[in-house]
């Protein structure tokens, strides 16, 4: 039977078939306009705990930041992330997964996080990799893989700043001598350049339209509009957020802080 459906073209064809379509991941068309970041699973060394972080380019698969981080807190990574966009420019959009320092999987939309809040206010937008599908990040999964085979799984490691000196070795192995198959046997160095996008020193204004109803966070999350408390993420704290109204649909607004939307009031379920 099954033969008979391949012969009528109901079947893909046979396995090892030349004529069988090659599958091809998905890639941006040029450096900087999408990073992949995310930590490695975390490395137990002789006085402690060590939490590789990683950020990958999509399009050249250059590794931009490998540092062993002593935890996964915004204040323990904001600092690299400063001097990693000091050197190599701001990106177009940065995809993390979940769960913190990224956002937060008990959130709408993921929730906003002190740290996404920070990337929004530098002009990166900020996806998320859909909940229990690591694939979505699937470049920097697989430097993750190569990362432990070949570096963290052979080794004693006694304090970070040992740790620190592989990964440094490592990554400059991997980005500038390393050919890699999916770049046909070119390293990722040949195909990487610094985004024109430079890091601003001070976080410019928040701006927004003049049909925006614009209003103040409060204290832990909680703001006033249209006579009702309601609640937003606490990342946005003292900052002012903008209410649009839908148009299409009495009663419903949305919510934005600076470019992207990250929830909406809906004043007909309130009434009620």
């Amino acid at each position: 039977m099954t033969e008979i459906l391949r012969r009528h073209g109901q079947l893909g064809l046979p396995e090892g078939d030349g004529r069988q379509t090659r599958y091809h991941r998905f890639e941006h068309e040029a450096p900087n306009q999408l990073w992949q970041i995310d930590f490695k699973s975390p490395v137990h060394i002789a006085r402690g705990v060590c939490h590789p972080l990683t950020v990958l380019d999509d399009y050249s698969r250059y590794n931009l930041v490998l540092h062993a981080c002593s935890g996964q807190r915004t204040q323990d990574i904001q600092p690299i992330f400063t001097d990693t966009f000091r050197r190599y420019g701001l990106p177009i959009r940065i995809n993390a997964d979940n769960g913190p320092p990224w956002g937060s999987p008990r959130e709408p939309s993921h929730g906003l996080s002190t740290f996404s809040v920070w990337l929004v206010r530098l002009g990166i937008r900020v996806s998320h990799s859909r909940p229990y599908h690591p694939q979505t990040n699937g470049k920097d999964e697989r430097f993750h893989r190569s990362l432990g085979r070949e570096v963290l799984n052979l080794m004693g490691l006694a304090d970070r700043e040992q740790l620190q000196r592989a990964l440094s070795h490592w990554r400059h192995c991997y980005n500038h001598e390393r050919p890699h198959e999916a770049l046909q046997l070119s390293v990722p160095a040949t195909r990487y350049q610094p985004s024109r996008r430079v890091f601003p020193e001070q976080l410019p204004a928040i701006e927004y339209g003049s049909d925006d109803h614009v209003v103040r966070v409060g204290w832990n999350g909680a703001m006033v509009a249209f006579g009702q408390k309601w609640k937003v993420p606490k990342a946005l704290n003292g900052l002012d957020i903008a209410i649009r109204h839908t148009h299409d649909q009495d009663g419903l607004y949305h919510l934005y802080f600076c470019h992207p939307r990250f929830g909406q009031l809906d004043l007909r379920a309130a009434k009620k």
